[in-house]
């Protein structure tokens, strides 16, 4: 794999470091600013809606720049705007730090995939946008326990001085090891890119990363209060607790590509399934310690083993118009995490108990199921015609629906 890959895998650790370290520390952080908890979850909400709006808005509005250039000034964004929330003294200012780094976190997942798939041979992009979002992965094995940690004794403050830390190294990773965009093909149209948007399954593919990532966010949200006080460990286990849904988020990651390489559809259907089902069984059984440690591992594994395929199978439909369409789908990720964090709280308030944002997790994926089989059988009764255009490499050949 070229060594570009890792450059793009340190942003993507810097930017998943900072959207999900908040959730070890929301106990604290609502401490500090003497919010409720619900409330001090709008740090996760606003920040995954500001993402949808970074991932629509300024990749369009970059269409027709480098794809490097623009990844490093989506970094400075990112820096900028976890230095604002580590300086904040007052919850309005941590909010706009969050939305700011927000801002550049679906353009940079987005453009960057298409700059990962670039830098391989088509057969081999499943697995070139899966090594770049093992950064995101890592960040759950090793950034969150250790950032939960950091938070816990220095104050969640120093986790965010770390965050801008990385960001800085991930900028100079890309500059120098990222190669520029080879010609001006590079380059793409924005009305070119909106053509994307008259594939029925570019929109069957957005629907369900919604559902399916809201799912697993309307779980993982509140799991620091799950955990203490439905499970009963100590607030001291959280942060290597942590580490057992990032190892099952490193394996699905790359389970997940290697069999979207083979069949999209069908790994998404079967991942999905599991998550389904692991989601209700972790409901059930949340106040037991040892099914709790093997919830949370394979909530990570089926929940994030969906990613290498959601973001393949759109890029796919998208045919010769992939970056918006990319960006885009980062969106639906964030705003299947709004849902999750904005549904899960709801529960939470209604005071049906810390399992009750499982439970809402469950629900939504299951929903997630039927619209994936529906998009899948609606794919397999299509018979190519002309209007549609083959899209091979490591998605598999995809007829690319208009």
């Amino acid at each position: 794999m070229p060594i570009g890959l890792v450059a793009l895998a340190v942003g993507a650790f810097g930017i998943g470091l900072t959207e999900f370290v908040i959730m070890g520390l929301l106990p604290e952080v609502a401490r500090d600013f003497a919010v409720a908890e619900a409330t001090a979850g709008w740090l996760i909400s606003g920040y995954a809606l500001a993402v949808v709006v970074g991932a629509l808005v300024l990749t369009a509005a970059t269409t027709h720049l480098p794809r490097k250039r623009v990844l490093l000034g989506l970094l400075i964004l990112f820096v900028a705007g976890n230095v604002l929330t580590a300086l904040a003294d007052a919850y309005a200012l941590a909010m706009i730090g969050r939305i700011l780094a927000a801002l550049s976190h679906g353009a940079f997942f987005g453009i960057g995939s298409v700059v990962a798939a670039g830098l391989v041979a088509p057969e081999r992009k499943g697995g070139a946008i899966a090594l770049m979002f093992t950064g995101l992965t890592a960040a759950n094995v090793l950034g969150v326990p250790f950032g939960t940690f950091l938070g816990q004794q220095l104050g969640w403050r120093a986790t965010f001085w770390a965050i801008s830390a990385i960001g800085v190294i991930a900028f100079a990773g890309i500059a120098a090891l990222v190669p520029a965009d080879r010609s001006v093909t590079d380059r793409v149209s924005l009305r070119g890119e909106l053509s994307a948007f008259r594939s029925t399954q570019v929109w069957l593919s957005l629907l369900v990363t919604v559902l399916a990532y809201g799912g697993m966010f309307g779980a993982f949200t509140y799991i620091a209060y799950t955990l203490t006080e439905v499970s009963g460990f100590a607030t001291g286990d959280v942060p290597w607790l942590l580490v057992l849904f990032g190892a099952g988020l490193v394996v699905g990651n790359w389970l997940g590509g290697r069999l979207a390489d083979r069949s999209i559809d069908a790994t998404l259907i079967g991942f999905i399934a599991a998550l389904a089902v692991i989601l209700a069984l972790f409901a059930l059984l949340a106040g037991s310690g040892a099914a709790t440690i093997v919830a949370l591992f394979l909530m990570g594994g089926f929940g994030f083993g969906t990613v290498p395929g959601l973001q393949s199978r759109i890029m796919g439909y998208a045919g010769q118009a992939p970056t918006l369409a990319s960006g885009a789908n980062i969106g639906a990720f964030n705003v299947g995490n709004a849902l999750g964090a904005w549904a899960g709280g709801v529960g939470i308030s209604a005071g049906l108990g810390y399992t009750s944002p499982i439970w809402i997790g469950a629900a939504i994926t299951a929903i997630a199921l039927v619209v994936m089989i529906a998009a899948a059988a609606s794919a397999a009764r299509r018979i190519p015609a002309a209007s549609e255009t083959p899209v091979s490499g490591a998605t598999g050949t995809i007829a690319v629906a208009r």
